[in-house]
């Protein structure tokens, strides 16, 4: 389908060609008057939109509700007696006695001796004199004097008072409160819930209650209710108490003092003393000296000392000892014991009622939808010898075609006389051509008058494209 409309449009295009050439031959050259006048016809290609209806379908929801026998369960609790057996273990102690024997080393110790004897050597001292000359320098001291004249500074004493200013630091007490935690550690009993099975089933004698959300006073009779169980358990906790003290501190506070203080001022003055001082002046004078060194001269005598000393030598002895070690070996022996023990048991009751249950419907419901769908129609224009339409359709053209000005008229006699355009009551009506015109020629084997136009797609689906049905180019 696509090809088809690809080649009428090739054919179109060519016709309109041979026309616009035609038409400069025939505008550019002398126009020549024919005998018989020539009818020429161009394939008009235009789109025409068609309505359709199409019935679609919408999806509606709709809640129904319904009765159902719904089964539960409720608990209904029993006591029964059953019969507990359980195996009981008890060690029985067995004594028995089994030999060790083992090597034990003992020690002997024996007494030997060994040669420790050695060469004493002593000194004897043996007293002598010799006779020593020597020159002794001897000093002779003599007293003279000298006079001297020195200046000396005396001191003279005075007493003025200056003002010394002084910091002194005077206490001052002061009482801060301090909160000293004097607490300790006390046991608390903290009520527990255990892990599973919190509740319990007791007696509780009547009572009056008030009822929570009125707060009216409610009589509760006597009978068994559910009560929660808690376990006692004592906790170290440490709890503080806060003691208030008062505590002194004691701050040195800084104080400007003056004070008139004595002061001594000493200043020097000059003053001339003459003095006579001694002094001594050493002379040396040679003598010679002899005298008498005694000198000690030591002699060795060599002595020998036999000396035994004794030493323990410690040899151990391998002994085997026997001895019995008492053994206690347990032995286990089970018993079985029975017990009857209360049980209360949870039968579930099935309890039939009826509930109602909702329930969505899905329904569709028809609506209409009018759409337009485009066709292509093809039909002959007549055109003047210059390619001038003289008709032209009034619809929409998909394609539309390239305007030619017409030249301007010289003269009346040397225009052709046209014939009156034709109207046509329908786009689907094809104009009748004359006896004496030529139909349109074959293209390919293909009749040109006889082109189908593209046919209508169905509802909801787009017309085919000129690359045609499948999309490929």
């Amino acid at each position: 389908m696509a090809k088809r409309v690809l080649w009428i449009w090739s054919l179109g295009f060519m016709l309109v060609g041979v026309g616009l050439a035609t038409a400069g031959d025939c505008c550019t050259s002398t126009p020549v008057v024919s005998a018989q006048p020539a009818v020429t016809y161009r394939l008009d290609y235009r789109t025409v939109y068609e309505p359709q209806t199409v019935t679609a379908y919408r999806i509606e929801y709709e809640t129904v509700y319904e009765d159902r026998e719904v089964t539960s369960y409720r608990p209904v609790w029993e006591t029964q007696t059953q019969e507990r057996r359980y195996r009981v273990e008890r060690q029985i102690p067995e004594t028995s006695e089994r030999e060790e024997r083992r090597i034990v080393y003992k020690p002997v110790w024996e007494t030997h001796y060994r040669d420790a004897s050695y060469d004493r050597v002593t000194y004897v001292q043996e007293t002598a004199e010799r006779e020593e000359r020597s020159t002794v320098w001897q000093q002779v001291v003599e007293t003279q004097e000298r006079q001297e004249i020195r200046t000396v500074l005396r001191p003279v004493t005075q007493t003025e008072y200056r003002t010394q200013y002084s910091t002194m630091y005077q206490p001052v007490t002061t009482y801060q409160t301090y909160y000293a935690d004097r607490g300790g550690f006390v046991d608390q009993v903290t009520l527990k819930q255990p892990a599973i099975f919190r509740n319990r089933l007791a007696w509780m004698p009547p009572t009056t209650t008030f009822d929570p959300t009125t707060g009216i006073p409610v009589h509760q009779p006597g009978g068994l209710y559910w009560v929660p169980r808690y376990r006692a358990e004592v906790q170290r906790v440490y709890q503080p108490n806060f003691v208030p003290q008062q505590v002194a501190q004691t701050t040195y506070m800084p104080t400007t003092v003056a004070q008139q203080v004595p002061v001594q001022v000493t200043s020097y003055q000059q003053e001339q003393i003459v003095e006579r001082i001694p002094y001594q002046v050493s002379r040396w004078v040679p003598q010679e000296v002899v005298r008498k060194v005694p000198y000690t001269v030591s002699r060795p005598v060599t002595e020998r000392v036999e000396q035994k000393i004794p030493y323990q030598v410690c040899r151990w002895v391998a002994e085997e000892e026997v001895r019995k070690v008492p053994v206690t070996t347990y032995k286990t022996v089970y018993e079985e014991r029975v017990e009857p023990v209360t049980v209360r048991v949870c039968r579930m009751e099935p309890v039939k009622e009826i509930v109602r249950v909702a329930r969505t419907v899905e329904k569709r419901v028809p609506v209409e939808t009018s759409y337009y769908v485009p066709r292509v129609v093809c039909s002959p224009v007549v055109v003047d010898p210059c390619g001038v339409p003289v008709y032209s359709s009034p619809s929409v053209l998909s394609t539309p075609a390239p305007s030619v000005s017409s030249p301007p008229a010289t003269s009346s006699s040397s225009q052709p006389t046209l014939a009156p355009p034709k109207t046509f009551s329908s786009p689907d009506e094809k104009p009748t051509l004359p006896p004496s015109a030529p139909g349109p020629e074959k293209v390919d084997g293909r009749p040109a008058s006889g082109a189908k136009a593209a046919e209508p797609s169905p509802p909801g689906k787009p017309a085919d494209s000129v690359y045609g049905t499948s999309g490929s180019k």
